[in-house]
């Protein structure tokens, strides 16, 4: 997950752990390290998450563009996901993402130590069908991250964004979306989006 000032976080960042809430490593710990503003998503908002996608993700291609802790992409492994592609910039977070996939044998997790606004334009493997966003709240790259993660996603696929606010339906169709369902908890909204090319399939 990303990293943002206390300011705008739900609560200050610390050393800590989360947990995984389904699959095959339910209860399974992710170290969160006192990495500034780190803010993995919260277990309510996880399991919302997949409650809407439906708990087997198998045969599922996902990617998890700001990976942070690992917490949506290792849930989505978890959950049978057939590939699920981690990408982190930041080092510390890297190792604890490798040792984690080492810890739990997660043989269909990838981690990509890269930027994603860098990493999303040079990719041209095959579409995936989940991709997470959860970009700095900060860092105003809500857009940018949006328009770059949907010539990946597949047509019928399903796009999750965490931000500080929500996003109108505007908004998300000048980046290419249909807003499918949407959570508030506390300052964190989650946005379940669509291709508004797949919008007629709602």
């Amino acid at each position: 997950m990303p990293r943002t000032p206390a300011a705008r976080t739900v609560t200050p960042s610390h050393a800590g752990e989360v947990r995984l809430i389904g699959g095959r490593w339910k209860r399974s710990k992710l170290p969160v390290p006192a990495t500034p503003g780190l803010r993995p998503t919260p277990d309510r908002v996880r399991e919302t998450l997949f409650n809407w996608l439906g708990q087997d993700l198998s045969g599922w291609r996902c990617l998890d563009a700001f990976a942070g802790s690992g917490a949506l992409g290792f849930e989505a492994a978890s959950r049978g996901a057939t590939e699920v592609v981690l990408i982190e910039r930041d080092a510390t977070l890297v190792r604890g993402l490798r040792a984690v996939q080492a810890r739990l044998d997660a043989q269909a997790v990838r981690i990509e130590a890269a930027d994603a606004l860098a990493w999303l334009p040079r990719y041209g493997g095959p579409p995936f069908d989940l991709v997470l966003l959860d970009p700095p709240f900060d860092a105003g790259l809500f857009e940018l991250a949006l328009a770059a993660a949907r010539r990946v996603l597949a047509d019928t696929g399903c796009l999750y964004l965490e931000a500080d606010h929500t996003f109108d339906a505007a908004a998300l169709k000048a980046c290419g979306f249909t807003l499918y369902r949407h959570l508030r908890a506390g300052q964190v909204h989650a946005h379940l989006l669509r291709p508004a090319s797949s919008d007629s399939a709602a």
